[in-house]
């Protein structure tokens, strides 16, 4: 992997365990073991858990901001309103793992604020709009960011109760919800439904799905294949440097067996060469013995006899 790569593949990781397991829960230990990559590489990239941690959290925070902002450009109220609950919620059901993670820890190591106060910075943008809404109809713009904040407030934590139902689809729910916030409880409508510009902005989203982002499971199974290949490729190398070592001890004897009958050759022909000048030796010496035997004998042959008779 790059670099890039890489650091994308450590923030999916973390996004899934911090979910599951929260801040406190998860540990580098596992992060780098999920990667499969050393503790190391995780502190290069991040510094360590709280960094991650604050880049998985400030990117949803973002991501969510800006679907309920654009939400929010629509010209009618009411459509603003069902686009805004539609876009937390569609949110929850695209990206349930950023969700658990903004609304189970928001802790301090994000570094980014918590989940209320993303609420507070979208109720800062729905409070203009009320302010508007005040105005048009002689209420006082003044009460407008705290009707802001009961509102926000409401779809929030209608959000986390749909996080875990899911009953029913997301654009009942919108619907239900805008129908508390707008007729409120002496105007409830007994069938409410979304508007034609808010389902017809729905169905185009629908047209257009989002990538699937693989499922925990199948992350997991993901992560087993890839620890397994990797657990295989280990054994791999292994065999072949037992392989290379078998075969570079069988080249080292081969050499040694060489050097020593080489050895062994020599020391033969060193012998062979000093019987040779042994012989040769031997044979000098006899010669000159016999040399020195027939000038004896010649010497002795040449000197004059003694006549007895005298």
């Amino acid at each position: 992997m790059s670099g890039k790569e890489r650091r994308e593949q450590l923030i999916e990781i973390s996004r899934a365990l911090f979910a599951e397991k929260g801040f406190d829960g998860t540990s580098i230990e596992e992060i780098a073991a999920s990667a499969l990559v050393s503790k190391p590489v995780v502190y290069e990239h991040f510094g360590g858990k709280e960094g991650i941690y604050a880049v998985v959290v400030d990117r949803e925070m973002q991501k969510l901001l800006g679907m309920v902002t654009e939400a929010l450009s629509a010209a009618h109220a009411l459509v603003k309103l069902e686009r805004a609950a539609l876009a937390l919620l569609r949110y929850i059901e695209e990206s349930s793992e950023g969700f658990r993670i903004l609304v189970r820890d928001s802790h301090a190591a994000s570094g980014t604020g918590t989940f209320a106060s993303l609420i507070s910075d979208i109720a800062s943008q729905v409070e203009d709009v009320l302010a508007d809404e005040f105005n048009n109809r002689n209420y006082d713009p003044k009460l407008a960011p705290m009707y802001a904040q009961m509102l926000v407030g409401m779809v929030a934590l209608t959000g986390q109760w749909w996080l875990d139902v899911r009953k029913p689809p997301r654009e009942e729910v919108a619907a239900h919800v805008v129908n508390l916030a707008w007729n409120g409880l002496t105007g409830l409508a007994p069938l409410p439904g979304l508007t034609s510009a808010s389902r017809a902005m729905e169905q185009r989203a629908a047209s257009h799905p989002p990538a699937v982002r693989p499922s925990e499971k199948e992350l997991r199974e993901q992560e087993k294949l890839l620890r397994e290949q990797e657990k295989a490729r280990e054994r791999e190398l292994k065999e072949q440097e037992k392989l290379r070592q078998r075969e570079q001890r069988d080249l080292d004897r081969a050499r040694e067996r060489e050097r020593k009958e080489q050895e062994k050759l020599l020391r033969e022909q060193e012998k062979a060469r000093e019987r040779e000048l042994k012989e040769q030796e031997k044979l000098r010496q006899r010669e000159a013995r016999l040399a020195e035997r027939a000038a004896g004998k010649l010497r002795h042959a040449e000197q004059p006899r003694v006549d007895q008779s005298e």
